[in-house]
């Protein structure tokens, strides 16, 4: 099916999650015994403890493949989010946020269930964030959310890599995999890409795109070295998308690859979101039938302004701002 039989660009499958978001020093995440720049999974009594330490914080609706939709719609494309919130004040906060972005979200909220999940990240001086994150409900995703005639409609399904392997999730993955036209996949998270790899291994030959930065690759594949882990990752599917932070991106398209200059930025603020957005802009210049260099280069442009201010989600009409850069 191509982009253009499609009623829907990005069908995007993840974790529902509102982020607090605060300030913090080095020495404070370092007295928390927390490795700066991680994601860490916490139970509900972990999310208090840090909750009740951290200074003043504000609220914002996140999720990694929420935050790649909302990028989508930013950018003038149509996009579905398919992922688990609670019938709770948390979850009516991420269900109007998510959806006054423009994307589509029409998963009925849990009752009686764990509470919607939030992640508390601490953003360092340096604009690493460190992230602990009580899933509750949302890795309850049950193949009764994912609906087949959605996925069928959409250009790509993109995957968020902190449901694979989960127990609960399997059955929607597998029905995610086998429904969807074409697959993307991100890798999500390096320590959740070493738990995981046999999990990411087994589900590559299903999958049209992967987008991982440099640290996910090379756990994937066991190597310190970025270029032989995109060797291995190219070979595997048909695009391979590895983020390298202030050095670009590499993205090899059926064998071709394209070295594509990060975008520049004056201050960075916080780099939450900013492989979100970059997978964003890529996905949107793909299923609106752009060639892989053009594809990165509005990934790079949107992760400039997703680190240019506080929060992962655009904080302007990105359709706007990459038409004011000449994408």
């Amino acid at each position: 099916m191509s982009p253009a039989e499609t009623t829907t660009d990005v069908v995007a499958i993840g974790n529902a999650i509102v982020d607090v978001l605060a300030h913090a020093e080095d020495a404070f995440v370092s007295d928390l015994g927390l490795a700066k720049g991680s994601m860490n999974l916490v139970d509900a009594d972990r999310s208090a403890q840090l909750y009740e330490r951290m200074g003043p914080a504000i609220e914002a609706s996140g999720g990694s493949a929420a935050n790649t939709a909302a990028g989508v719609a930013s950018l003038g494309g149509k996009a579905v989010f398919i992922g688990k919130v609670a019938d709770d004040t948390l979850g009516t906060v991420f269900a109007h946020d998510l959806r006054a972005t423009g994307v589509d979200f029409a998963v009925p909220p849990a009752s009686g269930s764990a509470p919607t999940a939030r992640s508390l990240i601490l953003v360092t001086p340096d604009a690493q964030r460190t992230m602990n994150t009580f899933l509750g409900v949302a890795a309850e995703i049950s193949a009764d959310d994912v609906d087949e005639t959605t996925l069928k409609s959409a250009a790509v399904t993109y995957i968020e890599g902190y449901l694979c392997g989960v127990p609960a999730t399997v059955d929607a993955i597998d029905k995610a995999m086998k429904s969807a036209s074409r697959v993307a996949l991100t890798l999500s998270d390096s320590f959740w890409v070493s738990n995981q790899r046999e999990t990411f291994m087994g589900m590559l030959p299903g999958v049209a795109l992967v987008f991982a930065n440099e640290a996910e690759a090379c756990v994937l594949y066991d190597t310190d070295d970025v270029e032989a882990a995109v060797r291995r990752l190219s070979s595997s599917v048909a695009t391979a998308i590895v983020t390298r932070s202030a050095h670009g991106s590499i993205v090899v398209h059926e064998g071709d690859r394209f070295d594509v200059p990060a975008h520049p930025v004056g201050h960075v603020v916080d780099t939450t979101g900013a492989g979100d957005l970059y997978a964003a802009g890529y996905l949107f210049g793909y299923t609106h039938g752009a060639d892989p260099a053009a594809c990165g280069r509005l990934g790079s442009a949107a992760a400039a302004e997703a680190i240019s201010h506080f929060g992962a989600r655009p904080q302007v009409d990105l359709a706007a701002f990459v038409a004011s850069l000449g994408l």
